[in-house]
């Protein structure tokens, strides 16, 4: 199989240009393939997962990669997917959001060799604006690019000419890499398409050399809902931001439905592997989520996060243990001498929203305190609740907290 067949296989695929000639350059030696990501927060989140794990598979599969940080896109700012205009960013908080990712980066792709993480800030930033419209903008027709989804969806909510120009820099980007490092093929999510394929045009009409684009499907779970997102937001790929265990969690928690699929996007797990768990059925299925969870933990964690958040689920859902792992919050000693309130200890935590949402919980049976039911809303804790100096919180079935006095 090529790499490319792989990446049918795996559900790496929504539309290329060019398949039979880029099939066959693959086939004849190695290529070079990017992904641009730009830094408009400080951690990448799963919703970055397919692109990172699609260049990794490449990688893997013997080509050389490029992970491009749009340090000069970003100040610009992608009207893809946005009914508005992107908050613009500073250079310098562009590079602090460039270095929190590039340890995220290392933990998918190795550096060592001949794959390079870029800025294409180093050519975008000194681009010399009447050369720029002379030599690139002349390739690009503006009636074509209206044409685009991207730009007339957002033409009915006011587009501004800073991001029409956000294209020719991305199709600036494919063709710079190309002049310097031989790049041939961007990859991407499906919104990308009308931007890679302007770097694909570009490249062919001004190096007159082959250049090719791939795209990537954008993936919902199966019941419709955005990967990646929570009741508490975004999950981040980045410890501070989303724990190991609650990164661990969110996997755990895959619908019945989307895991064989996820397993194939989200691991590297072999398919024949992959298809024996996903044919796992009823209550066996949860191995094939654990094993899910697992997996995608210790790409972007390491092996001893990935194993110390399963034992503190193993040791919460299994009735026991300190369940060390699980998010907490630091308290004072003094509110439980004084007694504090069952509700605002939950909505201090995160669990609930307000205090009439806890109070409704606890009328459902939906609250617990040390794998406890609460009964009683006007409930006080206090210190003879403290179990090895912490409060077990839990909402529902699967959502947890830890209450820690500090010392």
């Amino acid at each position: 199989m090529s790499i490319f067949d792989t990446f049918r296989e795996r559900g790496f695929f929504q539309q290329v240009t060019h398949p039979e000639e880029l099939q066959q350059a693959a086939q004849s030696g190695r290529i070079c393939a990017y992904i641009g990501f730009d830094p408009t927060a400080d951690s990448l989140h799963v919703g970055h997962l397919i692109p990172l794990m699609g260049l990794a598979h490449l990688q893997r599969g013997g080509h050389r990669i490029i992970a491009l940080m749009g340090g000069g896109t970003a100040m610009i700012g992608d009207p893809s997917g946005k009914t508005e205009m992107r908050k613009l960013l500073t250079e310098a908080h562009l590079e602090e959001n460039i270095q929190g990712i590039r340890p995220q980066m290392e933990r998918f792709f190795d550096f060592s060799g001949d794959s390079l993480l870029l800025n294409n800030s180093e050519w975008l930033r000194n681009l010399n604006y009447i050369d720029f419209l002379r030599d690139i903008g002349r390739h690009f027709s503006v009636n074509r690019m209206l044409s685009f989804e991207t730009y007339k969806a957002r033409l009915e909510h006011g587009l501004s000419f800073l991001e029409f120009n956000y294209q020719l820099l991305q199709a600036y980007d494919f063709l710079e890499l190309n002049r310097r490092h031989q790049c041939v093929l961007q990859m991407g999510g499906d919104d990308q398409w009308a931007n890679i394929i302007s770097g694909v045009d570009l490249i062919r009409r001004v190096e007159q050399k082959p250049a090719f684009g791939w795209t990537y499907p954008l993936l919902t779970t199966a019941s419709g809902k955005k990967m990646g997102k929570t009741e508490k937001g975004a999950v981040w790929l980045s410890a501070e931001k989303t724990s190991p265990y609650e990164y661990y969690q969110y996997w755990v928690n895959t619908e019945d439905a989307d895991v064989e699929r996820f397993l194939a996007l989200f691991t590297f797990l072999p398919m024949e592997e992959v298809r024996a768990l996903g044919a796992l059925q009823g209550a066996d299925l949860r191995e094939a989520k654990q094993r899910l969870a697992l997996e995608t933990t210790t790409i972007v964690h390491g092996a001893e996060e990935a194993q110390k958040a399963a034992q503190a689920a193993q040791a919460l859902f299994g009735g026991g243990g300190e369940g060390g792992e699980v998010p907490s919050t630091e308290i004072e000693r003094e509110q439980l001498r004084q007694g504090w309130g069952v509700l605002e200890a939950f909505r201090v935590s995160g669990l609930c929203k307000s205090n009439s949402e806890a109070r409704r919980m606890i009328q459902q049976g939906g609250l617990y305190l040390n794998q406890h039911p609460i009964e009683d809303p006007e409930r006080l804790l206090n210190e003879s609740d403290l179990q090895e100096g912490a409060l077990l919180l839990r909402a529902g079935k699967k959502r947890y907290h830890r209450l820690v006095v500090r010392a």
